[in-house]
């Protein structure tokens, strides 16, 4: 095998590589949760929900294939296994749960603010600690992405009051004034 000569080491190749196959195994969860969220919403929002997923996954499949070739380039492999994606991801499956329409929207944006607060530090470890300006660069476009798609989702439940959970909260009774 032709060893990589691209003015980083091993070591340093290696180090990126590892955080790229973190970043590689949040988008495929990430994505997984959309198209799972993409078939199962009901309710008034169902078309713009339905087909506003149809583009994130769309955009999210083209950032999986991007991050595993970046890999490569740096000459290590991408996970390719849901267990191994299940091993390296920082975000948290929701089996069985069929949240409402907002509830989905919540969960995704959590997940998309996750990665992006991922992605900011694996930009500055990969240009501080591995001297890789261009995984950094490369990086950085990934959050953008990211950002743009929690700005939706984040518009389109502004304004609404949400639980913990996601779910609309009981409403609240007035107390009179004067009682």
């Amino acid at each position: 095998m032709r060893r990589v000569n691209i003015g980083l080491t091993e070591e340093q190749r290696k180090g990126v590589s590892h955080l790229l196959n973190q970043d590689l195994s949040d988008a495929y969860l990430l994505l997984v949760k959309t198209k799972k969220y993409h078939w199962d919403v009901v309710g008034p929002q169902f078309r713009t929900l339905h087909l506003l997923w149809e583009e994130h996954y769309t955009a999210l499949t083209e950032s999986i294939d991007a991050i595993a070739e970046r890999v490569r380039s740096l000459g290590g492999y991408p996970i390719g296994t849901m267990e191994g994606f299940l091993k390296l991801t920082s975000l948290k499956e929701h089996g069985g749960d069929v949240p409402t329409a907002t509830g989905m929207v919540s969960n995704l944006v959590d997940d998309h603010e996750q990665i992006i607060r991922n992605l900011r530090e694996h930009i500055d470890r990969s240009s501080e600690e591995f001297h890789d300006e261009g995984t950094a660069d490369f990086l950085t476009g990934l959050m953008e992405e990211h950002e743009k798609m929690a700005w939706m989702l984040r518009s389109f439940i502004e304004g609404q009051a949400l639980e913990g959970d996601g779910s609309q909260p009981v409403a609240e009774k007035k107390t009179p004034v004067g009682v």
